[in-house]
């Protein structure tokens, strides 16, 4: 039998109990057995539709096994049944079986038999298989690569209703848990990338200006001369980087993680203040750019010359000869020798590795350190659910100092070997569309906003070698996804994550086809949410106004994470970070509900709700009721917002709504009554209705496509007269 590690012993009951695992095979199933007190002593729960493979009820007898059809068994039967073995003091353990489902799922058991496992009225003692196979890490490192199987017991439930819920809530929190042990996540990020650079040789980096290729050995040849470059001329522990996706962002940004600096990718849409901000808060004396991408930016606050690092010249300073013999060193020498030369060992787990910048949609930029460990845990994360198959190729538009840049389109194809097809605006709808095409890219990350450009100037052939289309950082409007399964035969993926969180949390996958052994499946993508959660993230839900007051998991409430690739800290901010964390939990600031598949159904930022009269009014509600109502003129851009809901202080309700619109001047108390009309017509509550309508040239947006919060509140204040209170 495979070896088990077993944890929460200490929480077997003393007393026969139902157990409910999250999935079993041969060996985790004879571990919990022998915990159990061995054969005598359990009863196994099997459904006859379901049943576990051959292999997990190999030395299982007849008679020790309760079947029954989750189609045509009422629970109080089968409690009946169940609670004869009970009395008799025999434990009793529901035994998965294998539906149709897409890799990572959290549970192998599909919603329908929690519902009805539930409703037994047993409490259960929740019991979680970990599965963290080497499959998993093997492609990033060699290093720690070993089957990880183990069994974590929890303890039994309290009796009382809703105990699907909390049996999820036990299994996302024990995976977490498991998550946190393995040893890769405590490998330096420079290693992985040294070892994913010379494993996949025959990879490389594409540059989407001029067409040139860059394969990944003289990729890491070339950064890590710049590296030693770095080294003797910076002092500092970190180095801002204001560069595009293209060979110069990508170089300096590995060559920053061999030299040991820690790099800051600067937002190069960033206004002075913000620039300040950032500059201050990180402490930053050195910035790497281009000469070429300066010209480009003539409105963007620069630093002082004496400042600037520029690549262009350091790479000729350095010479083509030294940098052959680097491109030789990175061939020839072997990992061992590279990072003992480099030291990178150094440095790694819950070291820092990099920092990213907030984009401030509702205030200053935060800093939010990214550590080794985090990086490393999302990159596994995401692909223990995403199958990318050998040489698949990224298209990498999203700028490096966006979250997802940095961890899903600079270092997860870096460490893994696909190559990279770099562009630096994720603008040029058109241009990206034959990239895609041209290099038939696998995996595309954009947000809506930018999708809705690409659509437009898409034909159906851009996208035929498109796995994994995936769109967060903003909703995903019905509208956008149904055009673009229409036109070009493309499924919009969903997503959801946070620049505190390295940044991928949930994400919606294609579903996986039915089998034909199995009615049953665990379904990989669900309209409305934001996908499932990846494994080793736990969540919970508390009271929007009440931190301590727990909520199931199917509420709608705060939204808290907990697991490997959550930061831990805002620099320099320890009274904000107290607001943020509690017990080693994160506070999102997003509202939100998990259905016992685990997906996560977002109800919006915390920030995007008003408090009228003690009732929780959400924006986006009112808005995506207005706009559906609202005529737009003839050539206004379709990709562009036309209103915005905004709450202002208001004396008698605490809050109210104004509505800011591009589309409305003239009579506007006209305007407002029949909006207030249809809003009553379409069910919205009168409560809910806005204010007044504040004509404006343009709704605020952030580069990366989302709502710019603190410049909507801004405009709504000044055109009442209203000091900025700063929500």
């Amino acid at each position: 039998m495979a070896h088990v590690r077993v944890y929460g012993r200490e929480n077997l009951p003393k007393q026969a109990s139902l157990f409910l695992p999250n999935r079993v095979d041969a060996a985790t199933r004879e571990a919990l057995e022998a915990e159990l007190g061995g054969p005598g002593k359990v009863v196994y729960v099997v459904e006859e539709d379901l049943q576990p493979d051959a292999s997990v009820l190999k030395k299982v007898g007849a008679e020790r096994l309760v079947s029954f059809r989750f189609r045509t068994s009422k629970s109080r039967e089968l409690r009946e049944r169940l609670m004869v073995h009970l009395a008799a003091g025999r434990h009793v353990v529901f035994l998965p079986g294998r539906p149709a489902q897409v890799m990572g799922c959290l549970s192998d058991v599909p919603k329908p038999f929690l519902m009805q496992l539930g409703a037994l009225h047993i409490s259960p003692v929740p019991v979680f298989a970990g599965f963290y196979r080497k499959s998993i890490w093997s492609s990033c490192t060699s290093e720690a690569a070993h089957d990880w199987a183990a069994l974590h017991i929890m303890p039994k439930l309290t009796p009382g209703p809703q105990s699907g819920e909390r049996t999820l809530e036990a299994w996302l929190q024990a995976s977490a848990a498991e998550f946190e042990r393995h040893p890769v996540l405590e490998v330096s990020l420079g290693r992985l990338l040294v070892e994913g650079f010379k494993r996949n040789a025959h990879s490389e980096l594409i540059d989407g200006m001029d067409g040139s290729k860059l394969g990944y050995v003289k990729l890491l040849g070339v950064s890590l001369a710049l590296a030693k470059e770095l080294k003797r001329r910076v002092k500092e522990p970190r180095l801002g980087i204001i560069l595009p996706p293209g060979k110069g962002g990508m170089i300096a940004n590995f060559a920053c993680i061999f030299a040991g600096i820690v790099p800051v990718n600067i937002n190069y849409t960033s206004s002075e203040s913000a620039m300040h901000s950032i500059v201050q808060q990180s402490g930053i004396e050195h910035f790497v750019t281009a000469r070429a991408f300066m010209t480009k930016l003539p409105q963007f606050s620069w630093p002082a010359e004496e400042k600037l690092l520029h690549l262009d010249v350091l790479l000729k300073g350095i010479g083509l000869t030294r940098i052959a013999a680097w491109v030789a060193f990175a061939r020839m020498a072997p990992t061992s020798l590279i990072v003992r030369t480099f030291k990178l060992d150094v440095r790694h787990g819950n070291d820092e590795a990099a920092l990213i910048f907030t984009s401030g949609s509702s205030g200053e930029p935060k800093g939010v350190p990214f550590t080794h460990r985090m990086i490393i845990a999302n990159m596994c994360q995401l692909l223990s659910k995403v199958y990318l198959p050998p040489g698949s190729r990224f298209l990498c538009s999203l700028p490096i100092f966006h979250s997802f840049g940095l961890t899903v389109c600079t270092m997860l194809p870096a460490v893994y070997g696909f190559s990279m097809v770099t562009y630096p605006s994720p603008l040029e709808a058109k241009t990206l569309n034959e990239l895609i095409e041209k290099y038939r890219c696998v995996l595309v990350l954009t947000t809506p906003t930018f999708a809705r450009a690409m659509l437009r100037r898409a034909h159906p052939d851009n996208y035929r070698s498109v796995r994994y289309f995936i769109v967060g950082a903003e909703k995903l409007p019905r509208d956008l996804a149904a055009e673009f399964q229409t036109k070009c035969k493309v499924h919009l993926l969903e997503g959801y994550g946070l620049t505190e969180t390295a940044p991928v949390c949930c994400v919606n996958l294609p579903d996986a086809p039915p089998s034909p052994s199995s009615p049953y499946y665990v379904p990989a993508d669900r309209e409305g949410a934001v996908g499932q959660v990846l494994p080793g993230l736990a969540v919970r839900i508390t009271d929007p106004d009440d931190d301590e007051r727990t909520l199931p998991l199917t509420e709608q409430g705060m939204v808290w994470l907990k697991g490997a690739n959550v930061f831990r800290g805002y620099i320099g901010s320890d009274k904000l970070n107290e607001g943020f964390f509690r017990d080693g939990w994160f506070k999102t600031g997003d509202l939100g509900s998990v259905d016992l598949n685990a997906f996560l159904s977002l109800g919006g930022r915390r920030s995007r709700f008003s408090k009228i009269g003690g009732e929780m009014v959400p924006h986006e509600v009112v808005e995506t009721a207005i706009q559906n109502f609202v005529q737009l003129p003839v050539g206004f851009p379709q990709d562009e917002r036309a209103v915005c809901i905004v709450g202002v202080p208001d004396a008698q309700k605490g809050e109210a709504l104004v509505l800011l619109s591009c589309v409305h001047s003239g009579n506007l108390i006209q305007a407002l009554d029949a909006i207030r009309t249809h809003l009553v017509s379409a069910g919205i509550p009168r409560l809910w209705c806005p204010r007044e309508i504040i004509p404006v040239e343009v709704i605020p947006m952030l580069p990366t496509g989302k709502l710019d919060l603190r410049g909507c509140n801004m405009l709504a204040q000044e055109a009442l007269g209203m000091t900025n209170s700063g929500n």
